[in-house]
């Protein structure tokens, strides 16, 4: 009868490491991207205030009624380039800015949910694979046994 080997479970290094570090979030993110100098933390708070403020629809409301202001003007002047200008660079500049900013944040949200979604299932996977291996620790030990007692069986009849 072939003699039983004993699997000996290694686990990777990146479980525990990724365990220890947690899930990645925007502090963690930004810290990778300004530094964790004091300069570098101002810098992130002030470039995300500024983009919370002007990425909503109401940033778009005001600087919609802002590049208005200047319609009249532009239309006065009878100038195709005047206009095709005004359009250009006050207009859908002004406008469109804050409205692919909203784009983006909702766009980041979603993203941000499937990426802790997926993070809270492959932990689920973990925990559950974790579950098979010491199932499995259990039923090696079981079969040791029953093959231990198969050949007491089998040694005493000869």
């Amino acid at each position: 009868m072939q003699s039983m080997t004993d699997f000996a479970y290694t686990q990777h290094p990146h479980v525990e490491a990724r365990k220890a570090a947690g899930p990645p979030t925007r502090a963690k993110a930004t810290e990778t991207i300004h530094g964790d100098s004091k300069v570098g933390r101002v810098n992130a708070k002030i470039g995300l205030r500024i983009t919370m403020i002007v990425g909503t629809m109401w940033a778009a409301y005001a600087f919609f009624a802002l590049s208005v202001v200047s319609l009249p003007s532009a239309l006065q002047s009878h100038s195709a380039i005047v206009i095709v200008a005004w359009i250009a660079q006050t207009f859908l500049q002004l406008v469109l800015l804050p409205i692919i900013l909203v784009g983006q944040n909702l766009q980041a949200a979603s993203s941000d949910a499937r990426a802790q979604a997926t993070y809270d299932d492959a932990s689920a996977v973990l925990e559950e694979a974790k579950q098979i291996q010491a199932h499995l620790l259990v039923q090696d030990e079981a079969i040791k046994s029953i093959l231990t007692h198969l050949n007491g069986i089998g040694g005493s009849k000869s």
